[in-house]
């Protein structure tokens, strides 16, 4: 068969989508199989749960190598001056507190009532903790056992603290600096590669999950989409708002209009790394950043500001609890809040890092991987609303600093027609 005077292909078109259509096809499928031919599409668990371990078997040299290469290349061999130290200070808030909406939301809209996966029983080990036991326990005894037995918190610690001790060493610290850069580029193209399994892993989860449990686990999938966008907008227009109002006596509303070329473009990309060259004209043209502090606060941002993404790493962890019949106590809020924030110093600002990184909060507190696929075939559509808000913060923090730091044009950010003249489509 011919195709434009060219042998017709099929599998090419399958090839050719991008992996969030193809997961978002792949979880689609697998709803059908498990609701036409439910006894056989148990059969297809063993597939699904490979996937599973294969993510798992990543998470923690992942995050490991990513942390170290991310802090140390933040510090770039030198101490942090007034600005950076700033700058992360803001940006690990501001996190911290947009994790705390997402749990809210969570919390109060219970995206995963009525899905009845459960119940399910979390580890011992994970029920019994108390936060004295882990405040004993947050410094591994052994870091190789912590690495061994994937006990989160304690590897995130030893890898934060590895970090800074190479930077401190010096020319002595570059050639373990230089290996651990590899692996952890090794590492993500590792990810990309197990990624790219993802649609027939989530077909096969999806289609054993609805053969057990129904159709009905696809409908709170809605109430999860609902919960993240609704917290977006509350994180961007009620918390950034609050902040420049208070912190720097500025005006919200220059601020969104000033942003929205950089909103759009992340929302469309999902990645923050893509958007940078428009966050720091944005900052400079529209807002009256100094360019010194665009330079400086921006890259930081688009590393370790991660406020979108703990959003939704709190909504979509209460989903799976709640789906699993799973009830969390106020000790899991704070291990969820520890590790989204940690983690985000080397988790980096590209399309699909979210859904490994809730790969890690869900390990963290015993809950079932199996809850990921679920959210992999909507999590390109949460993904555009994590990233914008990310962008977002990355431009708040450059004005609040630049205002701090005395280095904002104010007759800039209160022009109405600053920057009007920009082509962003150049870029």
């Amino acid at each position: 068969m011919l195709f434009h005077g060219r042998a017709f292909k099929p599998w090419r078109i399958w090839t050719r989508r991008p992996l969030w259509l193809k997961t978002l096809i792949g979880m689609l499928t697998g709803v059908a199989i498990g609701l036409g031919w439910s006894e056989q599409a148990l059969l297809l668990k063993p597939v699904g749960t490979l996937f599973v371990n294969t993510i798992q078997m990543l998470m923690v040299p992942l995050i490991f190598c990513s942390i170290i290469a991310g802090l140390t290349g933040l510090l770039k061999g030198q101490t942090l001056d007034r600005v950076g130290i700033r700058a992360i200070g803001y940006y690990l808030c501001s996190t911290a507190l947009a994790i705390c909406i997402g749990l809210m939301m969570g919390w109060l809209l219970e995206p995963g009532v009525g899905a009845d996966m459960g119940p399910y029983q979390r580890p011992e080990a994970i029920q019994d903790l108390t936060l004295a036991t882990a405040l004993t326990q947050l410094v591994p005894r052994n870091p190789i056992q912590a690495i061994v037995d994937g006990k989160i918190l304690q590897v995130i610690v030893f890898a934060v603290a590895l970090a800074l001790a190479l930077n401190a060493s010096g020319r002595r610290g570059r050639p373990a600096i230089r290996a651990f850069t590899s692996l952890a580029d090794g590492m993500f193209t590792l990810t990309q590669m197990v990624m790219s399994l993802a649609p027939y892993g989530v077909c096969a989860l999806m289609a054993w999950m609805t053969g057990k449990y129904g159709g009905a686990i696809m409908l709170p999938l809605l109430k999860v989409i609902g919960a993240v966008y609704l917290g977006c907008l509350l994180h961007v227009l009620g918390v950034y708002s609050s902040l420049l109002l208070l912190l720097a006596r500025l005006n919200p509303l220059h601020y969104f209009k000033s942003i929205i070329d950089a909103q759009a473009v992340a929302f469309t990309s999902s990645s923050s790394e893509i958007t940078l060259p428009i966050s720091q004209t944005c900052a400079e043209r529209r807002l009256g950043v100094s360019p010194r502090i665009a330079a400086k606060v921006l890259p930081i941002g688009a590393t370790i500001n991660m406020d979108g993404t703990a959003l939704y790493q709190g909504v979509t962890a209460l989903f799976v609890a709640q789906a699993f019949g799973v009830d969390l106590h106020l000790f899991d809020y704070l291990i969820i809040i520890s590790i989204v924030t940690l983690a985000s110093i080397g988790t980096a600002g590209t399309p699909g890092t979210g859904l490994m990184l809730l790969t890690l909060t869900l390990t963290a507190v015993g809950l079932p991987l199996e809850g990921v696929a679920l959210i992999a075939g909507i999590d390109r559509i949460l993904d555009m609303a994590r990233t914008t808000v990310n962008v977002s913060g990355d431009l708040l923090v450059s004005v609040l600093i630049g205002r701090r730091e005395e280095e904002l044009d104010l007759a800039i950010y209160q022009d109405p027609r600053a920057g009007e003249e920009i082509d962003f489509s150049a870029h």
